[in-house]
C-alpha cells in the first residue's frame, strides 16, 4: 500500500519541479478518509497537497525566497472536500438535486451491468432513443434492457455519441485494449509543444499567480475545479460557456468562485474571433470537453501556441490520450464503472452488483492534477521558455488511485453526514444566495487561498479581461 507521503512524492516527480520542495508539506490523518475499499483519503490528501505545493513553489521563485512556505493538509479535511457538492447548501436549504430517475446501474439481458449518464437532457434522450424510443421511466428501461447485450449496448451508445459504460472487472479492463493503453499513461503529462522565450513572472507578487490570466472552457467537476484552484492562488480566470449548453447548477456553485463567467458560442465566427483575441492576452488555456471538440474549431494546442507563443494549454479527457477510446466521451461515474472500480467496490461490500465510489474521486484528483500541471508548466515557462501542453485523463487518474492499494475495512466507516462535517463548513455570499460550502483543505502559511470574486450564474460578465 502507498501512504500519502509516497503518493505525493510520486505525483511531484511528474512535475519536474525541485524535490526539496516536499520538505515544506505536513500531512496528517489516517485512512479511511471515506467509506470505501479504495484509498480515497490518500488520493485526496496527496493531490490537494501537490497543487498547493506547486503554488508555493511558484511563489518562492517569484519572491526569491530560499524555502517554500509551510503547507498542511489533513486527510479528513481533504476527503470531505472531495464531496463538496454533497455538502453544499443554498440559503440554508438543499442545493438543486443533480440526480435523475435513471441514475445508477441497470442489468441487461445477458446478466451484465451497465451505467448510463442521463443528467444532461440530450444524453438522456439519446439513451432512450437507442433503446427503441422507450418511455422515460425506470421500469420501461429495465424491460427494454432485457433484449440487450451489455457490451453491444455500450458500443451502440458510443457510435451514437452517447455516454454509457459496461461494468467490468479489473481483469477484464486490464485485458481490454483501452485498459492496456491506460496502464502506460502517467496521471499527469507535461509536454513542450512550441518555442518561445522565457517569460519570468513579475516580482513583488503578493499571491502565487498574481498577473496570470486563464481562459477556461470546461464543465462538470475536474476542469472547473482546476480553474477554481488557480483562481484561489490569485489568477484571473475567465470561464467561457456556450449559452445553449446544459449545465449542472450545484457544480457551477461549487467551482465558480474567483472566476469571470461569460458566454461565448464557438458556432459563431465572430465569437471564435473574440476567443482568439482573448487568447493573445492569456497565459493558460484550460479545456475539458471531448477530445477533438475544441480542436475542431481551429483550437488544437499547437494552433493555440501559434496564436499565443508561450501559452500553457491544459486538456482533460475521459479515457486518456492514447488507445482506441481516446476520443470517447465519458464522465467519472462511467470510467469507474468501465475500469473495474465499481465491480471491485461491490465485491468488497458483499454485493452481487456494482457499487459506486463514495465520491467522484477520479474527477477531483484530476482537477487538482490539472492545476498542479499548469503551475508546473508556468514555472518551466519562466525558466526555460516554450509553449506547453498539460494532459490529464480520468482513466489514468483512476489507475493511479487503484495502484495506491486497497483497505480491508474501509467500507465499515460510517458515511459522514452534514452534522458530522459542520466544523469543515463555511458560509459565503454568491450570485446564487448565501452558500454553505466545504472550506479549503490546504493550509498555506504565507499565501492562504482566497477567492475575490463570488460564484455567479453562467454568463454574468462580459467576455473581457479586467483592466490591469
Amino acid at each position: 500500500m502507498t501512504n500519502s507521503k509516497d503518493a505525493l512524492s510520486e505525483l511531484w516527480a511528474l512535475t519536474g519541479l525541485p524535490a526539496q520542495a516536499l520538505d515544506a508539506v505536513n500531512l496528517t490523518g489516517d485512512e479511511p478518509g471515506l467509506p470505501s475499499s479504495f484509498r480515497i483519503g490518500t488520493a485526496a490528501q496527496a493531490s490537494i497537497a501537490a497543487s498547493a505545493l506547486a503554488a508555493g513553489d511558484i511563489f518562492r521563485e517569484r519572491t526569491g525566497a530560499k524555502n517554500c512556505q509551510r503547507i498542511d493538509v489533513d486527510m479528513r479535511d481533504a476527503s470531505i472536500q472531495f464531496r463538496c457538492e454533497r455538502h453544499l447548501r443554498v440559503d440554508g436549504g438543499p442545493a438543486p438535486d443533480i440526480t435523475d430517475i435513471l441514475f445508477g446501474a441497470f442489468q441487461c439481458g445477458d446478466g451484465r451491468w451497465i451505467r448510463p449518464h442521463t443528467v444532461y437532457p440530450h444524453h438522456r434522450a439519446g439513451f432512450l432513443r437507442v433503446l427503441g424510443n422507450v418511455k422515460y421511466d425506470r421500469d420501461a428501461v429495465d424491460r427494454a434492457l432485457r433484449d440487450w447485450n451489455a457490451e453491444e449496448l455500450e458500443q451502440a451508445c458510443a457510435d451514437a455519441g452517447l455516454v454509457l459504460s459496461m461494468t467490468r472487472s479489473f481483469e477484464e479492463w486490464d485485458a481490454h485494449p483501452q485498459g492496456k493503453a491506460v496502464a502506460a499513461i502517467p496521471p499527469l503529462v507535461i509536454e513542450k509543444i512550441g518555442d518561445a522565450p522565457p517569460a519570468p513572472l513579475p516580482e513583488g507578487a503578493s499571491r502565487p499567480l498574481d498577473g496570470i490570466r486563464v481562459l477556461e472552457m470546461t464543465h462538470v467537476i475536474a476542469g472547473p475545479l482546476a480553474g477554481h484552484t488557480l483562481a484561489g492562488h490569485g489568477a484571473d480566470v475567465m470561464l467561457l460557456y456556450a449559452p445553449h449548453r446544459p449545465f449542472i447548477p450545484p457544480l457551477v456553485m461549487c467551482s465558480g468562485a474567483g472566476k469571470i463567467s461569460a458566454y461565448l458560442d464557438l458556432r459563431e465566427a465572430s465569437e471564435r474571433e473574440k476567443l482568439q483575441g482573448l487568447l493573445k492576452d492569456a497565459d493558460v488555456f484550460l479545456q475539458g470537453y471531448r477530445p477533438g471538440a475544441i480542436a475542431g474549431h481551429g483550437l488544437a494546442p499547437e494552433e493555440i501556441a501559434a496564436i499565443r507563443p508561450g501559452i500553457v494549454c491544459a486538456s482533460l479527457s475521459a479515457y486518456g490520450h492514447e488507445g482506441p477510446w481516446r476520443d470517447r466521451r465519458g464522465f467519472d461515474s462511467l470510467v469507474q464503472n468501465a475500469n473495474g472500480m465499481n465491480h471491485a467496490e461491490g465485491e468488497a461490500a458483499g454485493l452481487d452488483r456494482p457499487k459506486a465510489l463514495p465520491c467522484q474521486a477520479n474527477d477531483h484528483v484530476s482537477g487538482y492534477l490539472l492545476a498542479t500541471g499548469i503551475m508546473a508548466a508556468l514555472h518551466r515557462r519562466q525558466t526555460e521558455g516554450g509553449s506547453w501542453l498539460v494532459r490529464v485523463g480520468l482513466a489514468p487518474t483512476a489507475q493511479w488511485i487503484r495502484n495506491l492499494g486497497r483497505l480491508e475495512d474501509g467500507l465499515s466507516m460510517p458515511d459522514p453526514g452534514q452534522d458530522d462535517v459542520s466544523d469543515l463548513l463555511e458560509d459565503v455570499d454568491s450570485g446564487f444566495g448565501r452558500l454553505t460550502q466545504v472550506r479549503e483543505a490546504a493550509r498555506m502559511s504565507e499565501t492562504p487561498m482566497r477567492w475575490d470574486r463570488p460564484s455567479v450564474p453562467l454568463g454574468t460578465h462580459p467576455a473581457e479581461w479586467p483592466a490591469a
